[in-house]
Parts: C-alpha cells; structure tokens; sequence
C-alpha cells in the first residue's frame, strides 16, 4: 500500500513538472503592461484573441502598485465595471496569475475609471494540453469475413462442345439435283406421251405435203 501512495505521488508530481516545463507565461499589454490602452492601439482581448491559452499557462500584469490593481471578477461585475465585488484582488504591482482550469476568466482595473477605459481582460483557457497531444488511437481493423462452402469448392469443368455436323457440299456443277421420277404403281395404265413439240410437228406436215405432191403427179 504504501509503495502505490509513493508511486502515485511521484507520479503527479512528474506530470505538474512537465506541465511546468510546457507552460507559457503571457506579459499582459507587452511593453506598456497592466494600463489603459490607448484608444488607437490593439485593445487587451483583441490580444487576447490573438493568442491560445492553456491549462497551467500564466499571466504576468505589471503596473504601478500604487496607482492600479488587477481584479478577478465574474461576467456580471466584468460587464458593469464593478470594482466593489472580485473575486480576487493583486495589488503587488508584479502579479503572476496561474490559469489553473479550463473557461473563461475575467479581469479588471480595481481603478473603475480605468475599467471604463478598457482596462479590462477576458482569457478563454483551452483544455489540457497533454490530451491535444496525445495521438488518437486508431480503430481496430475489421476482421475478415471467412469463405463460404460454395465459394471454396472449385467448380466442374465445363462439357466441351458437341461437334457440328458437317454440311454436304454443293454440287460442282452448280446445278441442283433433279430427284428422280417414281414409278407408277402396279396396276394402273402409264400416262399418254406427251404431244410432239412444234418441229417434229413441222417434220410431219412437209413429209405429207411432199407424199401428197407424188401422188397428184402420177395421177394427172
């Protein structure tokens, strides 16, 4: 038990260093310090915007202690210029303010003629900054989806394909083949021959003409 508290002590305490070793100390107002800015001038939250502030950065207000002071005060004294009700009020003339938390913190002149001058600050503190740091974890990869049975198992072979059937050739000749004629069935008479054509019909009618010119000879 008490190595864990030692332990954990030593912890915390390595951690407010390096938070130490990475802080920022901001000098409010640069070389004219805590003071009423000039109206042609960068006002102080103009700076402030200007600027990112974080967790255990600090502020250095300097002024003349006899003169001014620095008031922490909420939004509602900020806005009216309430000198009368703080927070917490630095009169050191050398004040270091320590931003212990993230939010917005609100500071006046604890002069309220000053504070009406825009003697007057507004700080917006960040987050930590050793969790802007800090590398995002990436999200574990999807594991991958196994095969199915059906995509695993080789598909058959394919049937080769069925030889076409050779095509007869065509005729050389280029003619088409005259089917031959079927016989008549038995039983019944053949077809008449078919009437002679007009020469053979011409042949005849000359021959009877020629037989007919004899005979007329040798009768007259």
């Amino acid at each position: 038990m008490a190595q864990s508290c030692i332990a954990l002590l030593f912890l915390s305490v390595a951690m407010l260093l390096a938070m130490a070793a990475d802080a920022t100390q901001f000098k409010v107002g640069g070389s004219n310090g805590w003071s009423v800015p000039d109206p042609n001038a960068m006002s102080f939250n103009q700076w402030a915007e200007r600027n990112r502030f974080h967790i255990g950065d600090s502020l250095l207000f300097v002024y003349p202690p006899d003169k001014d002071s620095v008031l922490q005060v909420d939004k509602d004294a900020y806005d009216a210029c309430n000198t009368s009700t703080f927070i917490a009020k630095y009169d050191d003339g050398s004040t270091v303010f320590t931003l212990n938390r993230s939010g917005a913190f609100y500071f006046i002149s604890g002069v309220e003629a000053n504070c009406i001058r825009n003697e007057s600050l507004i700080i917006m503190v960040m987050a930590d900054r050793t969790d802007s740091g800090r590398p995002a974890v990436p999200a574990p990869a999807p594991s991958p989806t196994p095969p199915s049975e059906a995509a695993s198992e080789p598909s058959p072979p394919r049937p080769p394909p069925a030889p076409e059937a050779a095509s007869e050739p065509p005729p050389s000749n280029g003619e088409a083949t005259v089917p031959a004629a079927e016989p008549a069935p038995a039983g019944e008479e053949p077809p008449p021959p078919p009437p002679p054509s007009g020469a053979a019909a011409s042949r005849v009618v000359g021959f009877v003409g020629v037989v007919g010119s004899v005979v007329m000879g040798i009768v007259l």
